[in-house]
């Protein structure tokens, strides 16, 4: 995996690089998508460049350790009009398939689980309870399946990745309901989107929302916003940030890629989310994102992290999904990274994106959270609409 530097200003030049597609993606933007299971508690390589250094006099010893991080972005201005790249192709922290790996995939095609893998879709966890009661000083998260949580900070009720929709286009039904009931959820008060996968940006469930609800996106990600009428869009690059009500959204950087039609290939950023209350709690929404460089960068300027949210499904076969997409020993790997406190693993359990079983993602991150020496509470394993709340 190249690595990349971090960008400097919002009108970095296109890059004159091209990748190929991958196939087997479809229009959901996910790459190609054996045993009973303990139960679940429902309250259970481009490296960044270093900042210039200032001129020191020549009798001062030069410095040692690693380069301190630039402190936090100023907000930007909510729904601010921005110019970007026509392209973010030299965001890609590895290429995208190539012709070989094209004709190799064209020769296996395993996206799917084999009869066996999908035989334990019953005991897959899934629990719906009523969302907490929370006040402007509790952090709580509750899992609606896939990359959608509700999340609760700073007195805002946020929406990740809001995906309600019973199928989204190239991938079978949800195997497991979504954990909220729409007509459950209190009002929304702003909404985050990581990327513009089909599996994460949902138009039928963005359409339920009025339209002057405030959204925070990617990078060249507005347009489709503006273009369904939502007046309060705010596009970020990657270590921008913006407020709403003293909560701070910063937009952090990670391993993936982003496609929506025949024409749009890494056309708009993508990403993950930061989100730190005016008391300082702190939870990080990793959107969909591949192992890499980035989550020590982010841990580093973010530092605190009360709660990491990361994907540990859709991860086979490896040669295909790696770049993209975690597997469960590197999302615990992530969170150790970050320096996290505690993990909520998600995207699983929701929708069949690949071929591993449906609930190995499951006993691998248990297995792996044991194998570091994690304590066993701070990894929030939750139930599909099962809820938890910040200590």
């Amino acid at each position: 995996m190249t690595q990349q530097s971090e960008p400097t200003t919002t009108t970095t030049p296109p890059s004159t690089r091209t990748a190929p597609v991958p196939a087997g993606t479809g229009p959901a933007g996910t790459a190609p998508a054996r045993a009973a299971v303990p139960p679940v508690s429902a309250t259970a390589r481009r490296a960044d460049a270093p900042p210039p250094a200032p001129a020191a006099a020549a009798t001062l010893a030069p410095p040692s350790g690693p380069a301190p991080c630039p402190p936090p972005a100023a907000p930007r201005p909510p729904g601010e009009r921005r110019m970007w790249p026509r392209s973010f192709h030299d965001r890609l922290t590895a290429p995208l398939p190539g012709l070989k790996a094209l004709a190799r995939f064209a020769r296996e095609g395993a996206v799917r689980p084999d009869k066996e893998g999908l035989a334990d879709i019953p005991l897959l966890p899934c629990e719906p309870g009523p969302l907490p009661r929370v006040d402007a000083r509790t952090v709580a998260v509750t899992w609606a399946g896939h990359a959608s949580w509700v999340v609760r900070i700073g007195g805002l009720t946020v929406l990740t990745d809001p995906v309600w929709s019973r199928r989204i286009i190239g991938t079978p039904a949800r195997i497991t309901p979504v954990g909220v009931p729409w007509s459950a959820l209190p009002p929304v008060d702003a909404v985050v989107i990581s990327h513009n996968h089909y599996d994460h940006l949902d138009a039928p469930t963005l359409r339920r929302l009025p339209r002057d609800t405030p959204v925070f996106v990617p990078a060249g990600l507005g347009r489709w916003f503006r273009r369904r009428r939502f007046t309060r869009v705010t596009e970020l690059d990657w270590w921008e940030a913006a407020e709403l009500s003293g909560v701070r959204f910063d937009f952090v950087p990670a391993h993936h890629w982003s496609k929506r039609t025949l024409t749009d290939t890494c056309r708009s950023l993508w990403g993950g989310w930061v989100l730190t209350a005016p008391d300082g709690q702190r939870v990080y929404f990793a959107g969909d994102t591949g192992y890499g460089h980035w989550f020590s960068r982010i841990g580093a300027r973010h530092p605190g992290i009360d709660l990491a949210l990361l994907p540990i499904g859709a991860y086979d076969p490896r040669w295909w999904l790696s770049d993209v997409h975690c597997d469960p020993e590197e999302a615990v790997q992530a969170a150790q990274d970050l320096g996290a406190r505690r993990m909520a693993p998600m995207h699983w359990a929701t929708f069949v994106l690949s071929a591993e079983p449906v609930l190995e993602p499951l006993i691998r991150v248990r297995a792996a959270w044991e194998k570091a020496g994690l304590p066993r509470e701070d990894l929030w394993d939750l139930p599909v609409g099962a809820s938890r709340v910040l200590d």
